[in-house]
């Protein structure tokens, strides 16, 4: 499993002194692009390929309250991917120095070619990274129809009417 360390930070923290929602998202991107740089897919490539990732979704559930002065752990794993790599999820897991589980995220997302504006597969050598990352027990093949799992906007809404 890939384990990121973070410390928690002044300005990590919200109005109620413990982690900030916006500080999970970042450790979490922080967490897969250390993933990515460390293994062959890092910015360079990105930009080689002209590519770029998209959050489709990201739903985290809070277990215990994340405070500053210890550091933290965020986990990587590779959740779900369509065979073209177009696809991907992950699951990212918080943990304290003791190893307690604060908080748990499963996201999803895809890769855009930044050319053309559209999501596209994987080019091979970048997909074989991915491919390497640990797997969830419940790990499996993604498809399209997968990225419309929580799409929960009404079928008859006109924006034009509003």
């Amino acid at each position: 499993m890939y384990i990121k360390e973070f410390e928690v930070r002044w300005n990590d923290l919200d109005a109620n002194r413990h982690l900030a929602n916006s500080a999970y998202l970042n450790f979490m991107s922080h967490t897969r692009l250390s993933y990515m740089m460390e293994n062959g897919f890092g910015q360079k490539k990105m930009v080689e390929y002209d590519l770029g990732p998209v959050v489709f979704y990201e739903h985290i559930f809070y277990f215990k309250e994340v405070f500053p002065g210890k550091p933290i752990n965020v986990s990587l794993e590779l959740k779900g991917l369509s065979e073209d790599g177009m696809y991907f999820s992950f699951v990212h897991n918080f943990f304290d120095a003791n190893g307690r589980n604060l908080a748990r995220c499963e996201m999803m997302g895809g890769w855009i070619d930044l050319k053309e504006r559209k999501l596209r597969g994987l080019p091979d050598e970048l997909l074989a990274s991915l491919e390497r990352l640990d797997k969830t027990d419940d790990f499996h093949v993604l498809t399209k129809e997968d990225t419309r799992k929580f799409d929960v906007r009404p079928k008859d809404l006109d924006l034009m009417t509003y």
